[in-house]
């Protein structure tokens, strides 16, 4: 499945601060004990490229699974060119190049709104590749934090995927009596944007 990020085969990869981390750089994250998680925000900033050197232009990815199919293909996806069908994923901003003043891009997630029919959502960073391949490792002070209001749930720079083009950064994910959960996951991944959303929500392989 082939899909449009790019603007104008991923290959598993594998710090991230959490608080329950786990191996591969993945763990189980519970917030408020049973109640669940509720309106979540992810954010992220890099530096802007030197004068007169490509832009860097990265870009936030959510992608939505369903019950019947929790690892397969995306229901749908949530990135700049596509929004949310029901408006519970919004991408509140955007940036090509990592200019300005605090977070570049902004995402918020209502998990409580979402309907019931979806169960896991995984959200990416992907770099995008239009003056030849890129990696995080390119792009400086990069940094992805996870919030429910105050409260940090995680937070990353990237350098543990410092040689990937993409990475999956977080999945959220919905539990047998319906409230939300957040697990601290990194992976990194080799390939083009477009091919991105077909393997982030793939299944964590044993090692």
């Amino acid at each position: 499945m082939e899909l449009p990020l790019r603007r104008s085969g991923f290959t598993p990869r594998g710090g991230v601060r959490g608080r329950t981390p786990g191996r591969d750089g993945e763990g189980a994250q519970v917030s408020g004990l049973s109640k669940g998680l509720g309106k979540v925000e992810v954010t992220l900033k890099w530096d802007p490229s030197p004068m007169g050197e490509p832009d860097h232009d990265l870009d936030l990815v959510a992608a939505t699974y369903t019950a019947e199919a929790p690892y397969g293909e995306p229901a749908y996806l949530v990135h700049f060119d596509s929004r949310s069908p029901d408006g519970t994923i919004t991408l509140n901003r955007d940036s090509k190049t990592g200019q300005g003043f605090g977070s570049d891009e902004v995402m918020t997630l209502e998990l409580e709104r979402l309907a019931d029919t979806y169960v896991r959502v995984v959200v990416g960073v992907a770099v995008q590749q239009g003056e030849g391949r890129k990696t995080f490792a390119q792009v400086p002070n990069t940094a992805v934090r996870i919030r429910e209001g105050y409260e940090e749930l995680s937070a990353t720079d990237l350098t543990g995927v410092a040689g990937s083009t993409a990475a999956t950064v977080a999945e959220f994910v919905r539990g047998e009596t319906g409230e939300w959960h957040h697990k601290v996951v990194l992976r990194g991944f080799d390939g083009t944007p477009e091919e991105f959303p077909s393997h982030m929500g793939a299944a964590q392989q044993s090692s």
